[in-house]
């Protein structure tokens, strides 16, 4: 059983998708062992405490730059024996030095189909602002393993997601989250517990 730790800074809607499917048996071979905020009071920790989940709070503000920070949560991440890191909702850029420690073994939900709308300061509501700038007809959620490259790593999972006429960024994003983000990223953590992901030479493979 694979131990899963679940990186967080707001409200964990994502979290929430991954407790869900955990626990309808959705996710096999791993279980959702320790949350880390990058922010106290973040109500993603409420959604752990309800379903006796063990978090912990990393606060960014407490540490002089990134480097140090990363040191801070790799050892947390050490201490939590963490088979699969999984970014959901996490604001914060981590040094490489994290990214080196778990090759492949961390992994991010992009709200976006990549390599669209992507990058560096591409998250949140803006994502889906330039999507609908743009007048893209689809758009949709990518999960990728996350490298020290911002949303560059190697592709999972994606699904795509109709923009329909007189949506706000806000009604997308939430259409985006309901019919994507929180299917294809348990179902990522899923496959990778089961030890059915490849990578080679930067391509993913599902066994």
């Amino acid at each position: 059983m694979k131990n899963i730790v679940v990186l967080v800074s707001g409200g964990g809607t994502n979290l929430q998708a991954l407790i869900d499917a955990q626990e309808s048996g959705k996710i096999q071979g791993g279980r959702i062992t320790c949350v880390i905020s990058s922010k106290p009071g973040a109500y993603a920790l409420e959604r752990a405490k309800k379903h006796n989940i063990k978090s912990r709070v990393i606060a960014r503000k407490e540490y002089a730059d990134s480097v140090v920070y990363s040191k801070a949560i790799l050892e947390a991440l050490d201490e939590e024996k963490a088979d699969l890191v999984v970014y959901a909702g996490f604001m914060t850029i981590l040094d490489e030095l994290v990214v080196k420690a778990y090759p492949y073994k961390m992994m991010n939900v992009h709200p976006a189909l990549i390599p669209s709308f992507c990058g560096k300061g591409y998250y949140g509501l803006r994502v889906h602002e330039e999507a609908l700038k743009k007048g893209v007809k689809l758009t949709g959620a990518t999960v990728h393993f996350v490298t020290e490259v911002c949303d560059g790593g190697p592709i999972i999972l994606q699904k795509a997601v109709e923009v329909q006429s007189g949506d706000t960024p806000e009604i997308l994003q939430k259409r985006v989250m309901e019919q994507a983000e929180w299917k294809i990223l348990p179902q990522a953590v899923s496959l990778f517990c089961e030890d059915r992901l490849e990578v080679k030479d930067d391509i993913v493979y599902i066994k």
